[in-house]
């Protein structure tokens, strides 16, 4: 079983071996893939263009455009559900309380200082590495409580640069 929540609207949706339903009601598309990411899918006898536009592993969402209009698609396995049951959110289950260097690398320039409040996905850092600039996202929402590196600071594999 699995939540999807479409545009703040959520829906159930039962698998089972090639049959779907959701909301109760059996689900009968037929999908042709014709590209990367596009696809054509017909559904009670009408078309329609789908292209997978963005998605994101780590918060389970996915971005598609549906003939022309994009959703913001937000999925929750058996495990997400039992989870939220249990009053624990996936977030808290994975908070963060720092950010490690990924591999060695010089800091060249910081985005926050202590006390800032950051969401998820704001750049915090960069880092350059193999000379390329890496930027370093915030994995969630929080408040920088300490940075342990400046601009210029040659840095180790796992060593902490920030603490949140």
């Amino acid at each position: 079983m699995y939540k999807a929540t479409v545009n703040n609207k959520t829906f159930e949706i039962i698998q089972s071996d090639e049959n779907l339903t959701v909301n109760g009601e059996p689900l009968t598309l037929d999908i042709l893939s014709i590209g990367d990411d596009h696809f054509h899918i017909l559904h009670n006898n009408k078309g329609y263009r789908a292209e997978i536009v963005k998605t994101e592993a780590s918060t389970k969402t996915v971005t598609v455009k549906i003939n022309g209009r994009t959703y913001a698609v937000s999925l929750k396995d058996k495990f997400d559900l039992l989870l939220e049951k249990m009053g624990m959110s996936h977030a808290a289950a994975h908070k963060v309380n720092s950010i490690k260097a990924p591999m060695p690398g010089m800091i060249i320039d910081l985005k926050v200082k202590p006390g800032d409040t950051v969401n998820q996905g704001d750049p915090i850092l960069i880092l350059e590495a193999m000379k390329m600039e890496n930027i370093l996202k915030s994995p969630g929402d929080g408040v920088i409580k300490n940075v342990k590196v400046k601009k210029g600071d040659n840095v180790e594999k796992g060593q902490v640069l920030i603490e949140f």
